[in-house]
């Protein structure tokens, strides 16, 4: 017997395909973004918002700046609305084609995973801390992060870098592979094209404070859910590993411990983004060092809280430390991908 839903079931969701995720997940992990000779489909959801920004900023500025807040969230709000729907129809339409649909509906799920790529520029970004002079290190550091590095030492660039990844595991893996489960490559395709709006724009700058409000507002609401399950799958993890050990299985490489839902709650609760600090608090507690903290983004200091142990207690990060949150991340990815398939996949049978 089939699921037979009330609403139109996207391609190669879990209700509609058992193998996709999986298999996406694996070849994400193993070799990262795919290196092909056209351009990757976030390029093309950039060149696309990019081409829409003039129209908006026109129809904003048109009223004056007492009208701009509003004219400007409705010229976000439309915009996206405008990439949304395009990338949605598109994706549909490729996923839905005879013969080849199958194969772009792997590419597309792969290719909108993007763990594996994060990995590898993390480990690569970790060898110029550790070994290349600080201008160097400095700037592959600002390859991935989006506040300023010109005055960062070696500490503070291993503990940006730490926030970077342990921030990141949400928007690379749980959030895309959620929306991949929920509704195939439409559904993870919709969800990166509110979350490019939110990179692109989504800055509390005078720039892009108005147009950004839509995206920023939708990547928040998208990615809530998956924020909390990431704090979830990092402890879901953490005990598979302390398991694992005591049956004589490899030592987890991480040496911290679980704080508790209740602390976790309240730390990641203190950040500016509503989602951001569930996947930090986890990891810092996990590896024992401490995230966040005031940092300059665009030249204005953000007073964001301390998260992870207390100063007298937690670790200085350093290649050791984040080689260990680096497998964690991997760690959480090969635990987390099975149980999210494994919970939906519950669902659908007992739907049935």
């Amino acid at each position: 017997m089939g699921v037979i839903p009330s609403f139109p079931v996207p391609p190669f969701s879990v209700w509609d395909c058992w193998w996709l995720a999986p298999l996406a997940l694996l070849l994400d992990l193993w070799l990262g973004d795919p290196d092909l000779p056209w351009r990757h489909p976030v390029c093309l959801q950039g060149s696309l918002l990019h081409a829409l920004e003039g129209p908006a900023r026109r129809f904003m500025d048109t009223g004056g700046m007492a009208a701009a807040p509003w004219r400007g969230r409705l010229a976000g709000g439309l915009a996206l609305t405008v990439l949304t729907g395009l990338t949605g129809l598109a994706v549909w339409g490729l996923t839905s084609l005879p013969l080849l649909g199958n194969l772009l509906a792997l590419y597309l799920a792969w290719s909108g995973l993007a763990l594996g790529s994060l990995l590898r520029t993390g480990r690569e970004v970790l060898q110029r801390v550790e070994t290349a002079p600080e201008p160097e290190a400095r700037a592959a550091l600002s390859r991935l992060v989006s506040r300023e590095t010109a005055r960062m030492d070696r500490p503070l660039m291993r503990k940006t870098l730490a926030d970077t990844l342990a921030e990141n595991l949400t928007d690379a893996f749980t959030a895309p592979f959620f929306w991949l489960l929920v509704g195939g490559p439409v559904g993870l395709w919709c969800y990166k094209a509110v979350s490019t709006t939110d990179s692109m724009w989504g800055y509390l700058t005078e720039k892009w404070r108005w147009l950004g409000f839509a995206g920023a507002r939708g990547d928040d609401m998208l990615a809530f859910a998956p924020a909390r399950l990431s704090a979830l799958i990092v402890l879901l993890t953490d005990t598979l590993a302390r398991a694992g050990a005591r049956c004589g299985l490899r030592q987890r490489p991480w040496d911290g411990r679980w704080p508790g839902w209740r602390l976790t709650a309240r730390q990641a609760a203190g950040m500016p983004s509503p989602n951001s600090g569930w996947s930090m608090t986890a990891c810092a507690w996990l590896c024992w060092g401490r995230m966040a903290g005031p940092s300059v983004y665009f030249g204005a200091l953000v007073d964001k809280p301390w998260l992870g142990p207390p100063l007298d207690e937690a670790v200085p990060w350093d290649k050791a430390r984040l080689s260990a949150l680096l497998a964690l991340l991997r760690a959480c990815a090969l635990c987390g991908g099975p149980a999210l398939w494994s919970f939906f996949w519950v669902c659908r049978l007992i739907i049935e």
